[in-house]
């Protein structure tokens, strides 16, 4: 198809608001421009599907992922924009509701909001606490509403506060697919009973994602950090200047064995990722002149405090591949799961060896990438494939220790049954025991609630089921429906807690 009949075909569609028309009308634009200047064996990677750019543009001008620092925002307000500093809640609200929208990503929505309870938090005293609640309700409705993307991401949490409670009230209430939200746990500062009501949220709307947050802070500096889109862990006042993934099914077709795959290919399709990692992040530092930007001025962020992503999937089938097994056997069989332990210890040290022009303290950072939604035939990261999961307590089990090699984000979904929702203390016993044996995240749907998650990002069965007749006013609905047609995201097995009480650390 032409480039003038794709213009045509979405000016046309019925189902796109004038909003979506104008952003998919603008990725045919950016998908048009020449691509820069890669050498013939990465193009070949990327046209074989070994090497994935995210489809982030062919000429980068905005970051991936963009970590401001909000706090500093409200404390000093911005010239910019023309905003004072906040004085109460309201204002801070207000304030936080302009800026988003001149926060960039690859989406085009901002995909961090923000650590949210710290930041409320200050412009809070004094006031009642259903006061407190009817703002921050009417907040999350205007988010939802006027920013429906489910990349768009708040963090909370560890300490126990108003502003932290509030939020998990509004969000199982509300039930929205946006915005996505992490809740950070720190079982030296966070009590069960605030554990509780995020794991009985759960139950309720498959939010939050529970973090391991002595195990994310004890990865960056001082600054801190912040979870964003779906759950990428990246510096705060920074962010993600790229996303490069290596599909490791296709490099383990490549390899003639083990050894091969260890000595040979892996290190090699590593060395052309890191060539399209320096040339998309060269692009973006050096000519798009997206770091002359109000947001650098202002000290919002900081060039240094941004690092490429060095994302992988297909765990899953390259183990498999290597081992000559026809079944799948990783998950569930210890020397596929320690094979595997093994290739996330090698891409850990290469990457730790690696040094990039533009990266946090001269490096990529780890990830294992979430899917996106024309994945055919392959697992999502060091994920168990959809429709093979062991019970919650052997799939934990299997993959605890991949969660310490990959800083920027790591991520599995349990799919559990719905009679958790009679015994959620069972949730949060799975939960601590996930995060005891190593696990950065802890993640569940709930098999019968509308809202689940696709890759890490929300979406509703019913809007899923209704978008090809109705489309949806929601960005991402259609990757969630896509999804569920290439990816078999709607095959995971919910499984039932059994033996919820038990030592899920014990091996």
């Amino acid at each position: 198809m032409t480039i003038d009949n794709r213009f045509a075909q979405i000016t046309r569609d019925p189902n796109l608001s004038p909003k979506q028309k104008s952003n998919f009308l603008a990725l045919e634009a950016e998908a048009s421009l020449p691509y820069m200047a890669i050498s013939d064996a990465v193009i070949e990677a990327k046209e074989s599907g070994i090497i994935c750019d995210m489809f982030e543009g062919n000429a980068p001008f905005k970051p991936r992922y963009v970590l401001p620092d909000y706090a500093k925002f409200l404390q000093n307000g911005s010239e910019y924009l023309e905003l004072s500093p906040a004085q109460d809640l309201d204002e801070a609200l207000n304030a936080l509701t302009i800026i988003y929208h001149h926060v960039p990503s690859v989406t085009n929505i901002p995909v961090y909001l923000g650590q949210l309870d710290d930041i409320l938090l200050p412009f809070c005293q004094g006031l009642e606490p259903e006061t407190i609640y009817r703002k921050l309700k009417l907040f999350w409705i205007m988010l939802d509403r006027t920013l429906p993307d489910a990349f768009m991401h708040v963090n909370i949490g560890p300490t126990d506060n108003i502003v932290c409670r509030t939020i998990l009230r509004v969000d199982a209430e509300l039930k929205q697919i946006a915005p996505n939200l992490t809740f950070m746990y720190d079982p030296q500062i966070t009590p069960d009973e605030l554990l509780q009501v995020a794991a009985s949220n759960i139950c309720e709307c498959s939010k939050p994602h529970i973090a391991n947050y002595p195990l994310h802070a004890n990865s960056f500096d001082e600054k801190g950090f912040g979870i964003v889109s779906c759950y990428n862990s990246l510096p705060l006042a920074g962010g993600a200047n790229t996303l490069v993934r290596i599909n490791l099914k296709e490099v383990a077709l490549k390899a003639c064995g083990v050894d091969d795959f260890f000595n040979q290919v892996l290190p090699h399709y590593c060395q052309l990722t890191y060539e399209l990692i320096e040339a998309r992040a060269k692009f973006l530092h050096e000519e798009s002149n997206f770091f002359n930007s109000f947001l650098v001025k202002e000290g919002l962020i900081e060039e240094s405090r941004f690092a490429p992503m060095f994302g992988i999937y297909g765990m899953a089938e390259a183990v498999n591949i290597l081992q000559g097994t026809p079944s799948n056997d990783y998950g569930h069989n210890s020397a596929a799961n320690e094979l595997g332990h093994k290739i996330s210890k090698a891409l850990d040290a290469i990457v730790k060896s690696t040094q990039v022009k533009y990266g946090y303290n001269g490096l990529a950072l780890l990830h294992s990438q979430g899917g996106i939604s024309i994945d055919r035939d392959v697992t999502p990261g060091v994920r168990i494939p959809y429709g093979t999961e062991p019970n919650p307590i052997a799939h934990i089990q299997a993959l605890a220790e991949h969660h310490q090699y990959y800083t920027s984000g790591i991520s599995d979904i349990l799919t559990i049954d719905e009679t958790i929702k009679a015994n959620p203390e069972a949730m949060m016993q799975l939960c601590k025991g996930a995060l005891s044996l190593g696990f950065r995240e802890f993640t569940a749907n709930v098999a019968s609630n509308d809202l689940v998650r696709v890759t890490g990002y929300m979406v509703k069965l019913s809007d899923i089921a209704s978008f090809k007749a109705q489309g949806s006013r929601t960005n991402t609905t259609w990757l969630g429906a896509e999804a569920a047609q290439n990816t078999k995201i709607l095959e995971r097995q919910p499984r039932v807690v059994a033996n919820e009480h038990a030592p899920v650390y014990a091996k």
